[in-house]
């Protein structure tokens, strides 16, 4: 099986299923935010912590966070 996109909230991700079982998951519109789980629902809630840490890091650096991802992902100050 090849890579395939979900949307949700207008947010694209892409799963990748794994030869071991289980699938990659990555918001290609934060580079480098990437986490996996063993079933698809499971990869889209493991997702939100590295959205999270990718979205708390990024305004810390002062980089720009794409509108569709900042209202979605809560970032506790």
């Amino acid at each position: 099986m090849e890579k395939f996109q979900v949307i949700r909230n207008g947010i694209v991700f892409e799963l990748e299923p794994e030869e071991e079982g289980g699938f990659t998951i990555t918001v290609p519109s934060l580079p480098g935010c990437v986490s996996f789980g063993k079933t698809i629902d499971e990869a889209l809630e493991e997702i939100k912590d590295a959205m999270a840490g990718w979205v708390e890091v990024a305004k810390e650096e002062g980089l720009d966070v794409p509108e569709e991802v900042e209202k979605t992902v809560f970032v506790p100050n």
